[in-house]
């Protein structure tokens, strides 16, 4: 087992553990808890890679005492939204078969997380919401180009203005999640039970990266201006 910050690792046979580790915040996201959540998946030596949340959450998204503290400054906004977006591409390009395993609430970056994973299945309590509306921001960590490309336009849209919560059942009619199943880890270790290699050549080709980078200037560019001014 490797401790990295609030991230906690433990290698399964071919399925590497990832474990948000703060349930006294719903897992909540700090700038050193992505950093640290790259460098896990960076340097990821196993086929597979499971990504899962401690307690009763799967993650809060970004720690919203982090965010607050971001009010006046545009460029510490830009910097906050552009290491998220760090660590979400880290996930989309490791070399490792990235799957969610969402069991309890993801909200607003834990939706980003979930999108920026190869696989997603939820628990049958799982529950999802782009919340960012509701507080005056959105979700600035790739999920304006990753939650389109998997619920559709029409649903992304609607998923993020109303910032309404979905259950299981919905994520996965939507395409958000691929499966409910009581044990997410099952999934992975299925995966896992696949030609290595194949894996990883799959994982290369069937990603959508197009247009990321300017995807991603933009969304950090339209956070900044939504923190521009203090309360």
């Amino acid at each position: 087992m490797r401790e990295s910050g609030v991230i906690r690792t433990r290698r399964d046979g071919d399925v590497l553990a990832v474990t948000l580790d703060r349930p006294d915040r719903r897992n909540a996201l700090t700038p050193d808890a992505l950093a640290d959540l790259e460098r896990v998946v960076t340097d990821a030596d196993a086929p597979v890679a499971f990504l899962s949340g401690a307690g009763s959450a799967f993650c809060a998204g970004a720690d919203l005492g982090v965010v607050r503290g971001l009010r006046g400054d545009p460029d510490a906004a830009d910097a906050f939204a552009r290491r998220g977006q760090r660590t979400m591409n880290a996930i989309e390009d490791s070399d490792s078969v990235v799957v969610a395993g969402v069991d309890g609430p993801a909200r607003g970056g834990g939706v980003e997380l979930v999108l920026a994973c190869d696989v997603a299945v939820a628990a049958p309590n799982a529950s999802f919401a782009e919340t960012g509306a509701r507080i005056g921001l959105f979700g600035a960590w790739g999920g304006t180009r990753r939650l389109p490309l998997a619920v559709g336009a029409t649903a992304a849209r609607d998923l993020s203005f109303s910032a309404r919560t979905i259950d299981a059942a919905e994520a996965r009619d939507l395409g958000l999640v691929t499966r409910v199943v009581d044990d997410p880890r099952t999934v992975a270790h299925d995966i896992a039970e696949n030609d290595p290699a194949a894996l990883s050549e799959l994982g290369t080709l069937l990603r959508d990266t197009t247009d990321r980078a300017a995807s991603d200037d933009a969304e950090a560019a339209a956070f900044a201006r939504l923190l521009a001014e203090p309360e």
